[in-house]
């Protein structure tokens, strides 16, 4: 029952917050040779920006609830149907970033977990440090200085896929499982090849918050009471680690995960502007720089979505993993 209010609190913060910044998206359409205060006015009528802000707000709410998110001046097509051309994108980098991160973050947290202070465990902490204070967008840049002009190794971080190829048959959105269900390699290839740096650059981004927690709770597993009765027990090092320690620490770790993963969704944007990713990020930075309140509006909506979406995912996959969960549901 938390959605409503968390996407209803999304919906009107961002309104009116869109509201109180500087540019008038009527002034902004209306320039150009001839346009004076009579044209601006009128146009402002036309939009409905002269009515109270109240009133605004009330007309927005009528028009979400019939799903309806308004309009972009930028492209000059609804505000849902440029978002659902451009989440595929945005999803295809995310999961792919995510699964990236995943796979290097929870063993090295498990390890440095393991074998406190050893090399792996100055590495995780090397590597949170490092996560945590390099922007993504100077990761972004310094991959593409070095794998693309320096070392030519990278495509052009311009796009999805290379400009001379043809995008396979949209089926589900996604470059590299579209071109797997046409059977069309190349396309597979250069799709893959262009995900490779924007994905490493969330990767690492994503890195350190997953590293870390990891490494903190499986060292608050390994030394409860229970961890040491089953090693004074003799048994194996693997079972203690994985059937008794890992399991407990899988709720910390499992909520971290939903987290990042929510919160990579939303916080890509400017990852997605220094690759050119045609993404919903980049969709809503650009309708921002132009004063068009309604794609703003839609990418926060569909953030907040996605995010109650992800909460609730993390809350059933928590009572299948602990029972206690369940009982107090």
């Amino acid at each position: 029952m938390a959605v409503v209010p968390i996407l209803a609190g999304a919906v009107v913060f961002t309104f009116i917050l869109m509201r109180v910044l500087p540019g008038d998206p009527a002034a902004l359409l209306a320039s150009g040779p001839g346009s004076g205060p009579e044209e601006v006015a009128a146009l402002r009528q036309q939009l409905g920006l002269d009515l109270p802000i109240p009133q605004q707000l009330l007309l927005y709410l009528r028009d979400v609830a019939r799903g309806d998110l308004g309009h972009s001046f930028t492209t000059g097509e609804p505000v849902v149907a440029d978002l659902l051309q451009r989440l595929p994108a945005s999803l295809e980098l995310t999961f792919v970033a995510f699964l990236l991160a995943t796979g290097v973050a929870l063993p090295l947290g498990i390890g440095a977990a393991l074998r406190p202070n050893s090399l792996i465990d100055h590495a995780c902490r090397l590597l949170a440090t490092v996560g945590t204070s390099l922007p993504a967008f100077v990761v972004g840049l310094l991959l593409i200085y070095v794998f693309y002009f320096r070392l030519g190794w990278s495509p052009e971080p311009v796009g999805r896929i290379d400009s001379w190829l043809s995008p396979p048959p949209t089926v589900t959105g996604f470059v590299l499982v579209d071109s797997l269900l046409a059977g069309n390699g190349e396309a597979f290839v250069s799709g893959l090849r262009h995900l490779i740096l924007p994905s490493v650059t969330m990767a690492l981004f994503a890195l350190a918050p997953l590293a870390q927690i990891t490494r903190g709770a499986m060292l608050g597993v390994l030394s409860a009471d229970f961890i040491r009765t089953a090693r004074a027990l003799g048994l194996s090092r693997w079972t203690i680690m994985l059937h008794y320690a890992l399991s407990n620490a899988l709720i910390s770790i499992i909520t971290t995960l939903g987290m990042v993963f929510s919160y990579m969704l939303g916080a890509n944007v400017l990852v997605e502007k220094v690759f050119a990713w045609p993404g919903i990020s980049s969709y809503a930075i650009d309708a921002l720089m132009s004063a068009d309140y309604a794609p703003v509006q839609g990418f926060v909506l569909t953030v907040a979505a996605i995010f109650a979406l992800v909460n609730l995912i993390i809350d059933i996959v928590h009572g299948i993993i602990d029972p206690h969960v369940r009982r107090g549901a």
